[in-house]
């Protein structure tokens, strides 16, 4: 089991690595393969590589299928289907998944992509999971931003199904009649309405309280009401994982039911004859923790660990006396074969590492003594386990970890567990029989949350309460995991304190730092907008910041945040916001909440108060490590304000053993003409960032 496991998970990584998918005609080969691989127990582990290669390939191929047709991209055309999840309500719009069941463009049908994510701006009208509508429609394919470091969204919403994404055509104030509503409330997905109406009902019963957010996370999966300085908090302490409703809180649900069910099974004597407590107990807690996966919607994370509960219940129903490791391997093969994609989520392997260190590490040290001292501090292990078995692992996916997490999970995990999500459980399902009651425990469940979050806060503000680096290289990486299985391995192992020598390479090893006198300039993908980072040996410019979207999502803190940690940055030692465009200086706030900023330059300084920034002038001349800087615009005479704001735009030249870059925000002709009135060939550049995203009216041919 183990080995099928290992090599179906190492077959649906490799396919992942390819730029392209090999045809789909190679999957017949999985015919084969597949008895080849029972009946051939010496060659399963290579067998299980093939398959696990070719079974992902087979998914790919159909999810890719229903892609959206490139000649609708742009297009006005008109949906018909149903919406299939919550709405979510954002500051300028209403984001929803649709479902089409057909589409039409000019009148005429065409093929059907995939789900649909559409936003609906303009005061949208109220929205229910399940309606079905008629809509005129804008869509694109979908796609992400391509950087290093940077979140992978194109890959999330592949796992999703989501083949394209728009917006529903209407304007302010004018309901647009193509816009209609066919039907209400249809049985098309009766568990979203279900868990809509509770979202209702807990909103009326939470009020405004700020942590009502992490109770709906809680209760329904739902984390949209969670904010960026909650999700700040919980990143630093390292706690983020309680609000994801996946192994740790299914897991719970499961326990307490399969003890409560297999206590009361025993206090009758007739059921006991004809069968089994523990069976019982398994049937229930599978119960529980699927109706608690349906609460929290399915998703992904929750279908993981509900296969591994369902694993753990159905070896308990065979009354088959499993190795947990055997478990752990049937629970990946399961979900490996159910969703290859799963391989692209962090969390994938951020669950079954964290359960694997645990497991590997708590060998021979269970049940052994029963007094409350032991079992403390083997909680106290497990704490320790789960935070140094995934520092590496956390280094090579976001190039930070929190440091204070076995302190802070040491206490949040059984506060969290034991009373914050009984109580908001029960709370939940008691809205519906009894609301005073039912509102009484959810405001019991907001007290405890209070009291944890007063511990949380404290921790989170500790200046080094996460550790943040480059991404560590790959000899690295096995230095470390080696080092982890000496550390970590049970008792009787001879030094095995030397494990943690194997671990200093991830902390200690420099990062490749740029020579003397050269630049690295990187131009990052910020979509329509712009972001430049340039290093010297010491230091690092950023020149602008990317957009901010009316989501609340911006480039600074998505994108270039990322990227400088990434590659080892720890501050900015100027950043230049080039003018007041959204798309150059909406990212300015995300960026300076993620890494430290000494100096700002701008040619709208008042737009960037209270922060301390100074005018751009040109004649401002500095150097590092022998890297020239000269900013060329605007002139010290240049006026502010209207439509001339562009042609103020921040101008920087870059000189690094006689090769120039030109960084050259949104100027336009006026400004471009003055430049070479003014320097005239003192503008040559072997790099020039195009001015205003190369627009075709604002740029000269002189120039």
């Amino acid at each position: 089991m183990r080995r099928a496991a290992l090599g179906i998970l190492i077959g649906t990584a490799v396919l992942q690595q390819l730029v392209t998918l090999p045809a789909v005609l190679w999957s017949w080969a999985l015919l084969l393969l597949l008895p080849a691989a029972f009946l051939l127990p010496r060659w399963r582990l290579p067998l299980c590589i093939g398959i696990g290669f070719l079974w992902a390939n087979v998914v790919a191929h159909g999810l890719l299928a229903d892609g959206l047709d490139p000649t609708l991209e742009g297009e006005d055309v008109m949906v018909e289907g149903v919406i299939a999840s919550l709405p979510e309500a954002l500051a300028h719009s209403t984001r929803f998944q649709f479902v089409p069941q057909s589409l039409r463009w000019h009148g005429e049908p065409r093929p059907l992509p995939g789900r649909l994510l559409l936003s609906w701006y303009n005061a949208a009208p109220p929205l229910r999971v399940g309606e079905r509508w008629r809509l005129q429609v804008r869509l694109k394919q979908p796609h992400g931003f391509m950087n290093p470091g940077g979140f992978d969204y194109e890959a999330a919403l592949l796992r999703q199904g989501i083949r394209a994404k728009g917006y529903v055509r209407s304007k302010r104030g004018v309901a647009n009649p193509l816009n209609q509503r066919l039907a209400a409330d249809t049985l098309a997905y009766p568990v979203d309405q279900l868990r809509q109406s509770l979202r209702q009902r807990l909103n009326a019963a939470l009020g405004d309280d700020a942590l009502r957010g992490i109770v709906l996370a809680l209760a329904l999966g739902d984390r949209q009401q969670i904010s960026q300085g909650q999700w700040s908090v919980l990143t630093r302490t390292g706690t983020n994982h309680l609000v994801a409703i996946s192994g740790l809180h299914i897991g719970l649900v499961a326990g307490f039911a399969f003890f409560a069910m297999r206590r009361l099974w025993r206090c009758s004597a007739r059921a006991v004859l004809r069968w089994p407590a523990p069976k019982a107990g398994a049937v229930a807690g599978l119960l529980a923790a699927a109706s608690y996966a349906m609460l929290a919607g399915f998703s992904v994370p929750t279908q993981r660990a509900l296969v591994m509960v369902a694993v753990i219940m159905l070896a308990v129903l065979l009354q088959r006396h499993t190795r947990p490791s055997h478990l752990l391997a049937l629970a990946l093969l399961v979900v490996l074969v159910l969703d290859p994609m799963a391989v692209l989520a962090p969390g994938f392997w951020l669950s079954f590492a964290a359960v694997a260190v645990i497991l590997y590490g708590m060998l021979g040290r269970v049940g052994r003594e029963k007094s409350g001292w032991r079992r403390l501090s083997q909680w106290g292990r497990v704490q320790w386990l789960a935070a140094v078995g995934l520092l590496p692992l956390l280094l090579l996916l976001f190039q930070k970890a929190s440091l204070l997490a076995p302190l802070a999970n040491l206490i949040a995990v059984p506060w969290v567990s034991l009373l914050t999500v009984p109580l908001t459980l029960l709370g939940s399902l008691t809205l519906w029989l009894v609301p005073t009651l039912g509102e009484g425990l959810l405001q019991l469940a907001l007290w405890t949350l209070h009291g944890l979050w007063w511990l949380l806060q404290g921790l989170a503000d500790w200046p080094l309460a996460q550790w943040g680096q480059a991404a560590p290289p790959a000899w690295a990486l096995a230095a470390a995991v080696l080092g982890l299985l000496w550390l970590l391995a049970p008792r009787g192992v001879p030094a095995r304190w030397l494990g943690a020598v194997w671990l200093l390479p991830l902390f200690l090893l420099p990062t490749a730092a740029v020579p003397p006198g050269q630049a690295r300039v990187a131009l990052l993908d910020v979509g329509q907008g712009l972001a430049a980072v340039v290093r010297t040996q010491h230091h690092a410019l950023v020149f602008d910041t990317g957009p901010r979207f009316a989501s609340g999502f911006n480039t600074g803190e998505a994108v270039v945040g990322p990227y400088l940690r990434a590659r080892g940055v720890r501050q900015v030692d100027t950043l230049v916001v080039s003018h007041g465009d959204n798309d150059h200086i909406g990212g300015v706030e995300g960026l300076l909440a993620t890494v430290p900023v000494v100096h700002l330059l701008s040619s709208v300084p008042d737009k960037l108060a209270p922060r301390q920034a100074q005018d751009c002038r040109a004649g401002q001349h500095w150097q590092w490590d022998g890297v020239s800087f000269d900013m060329l615009n605007p002139p010290a005479a240049a006026p502010s304000g209207g439509r001339r704001e562009n042609n103020r735009s921040c101008v920087l030249r870059v000189q690094a053993r006689g090769q120039r870059l030109l960084l050259t925000g949104d100027i336009e002709a006026g400004a471009e003409r003055a430049l070479i009135r003014r320097l005239g060939d003192g503008l040559a550049a072997e790099v020039l960032v195009v001015p205003h995203h190369g627009s075709k009216t604002s740029s000269t041919a002189a120039f």
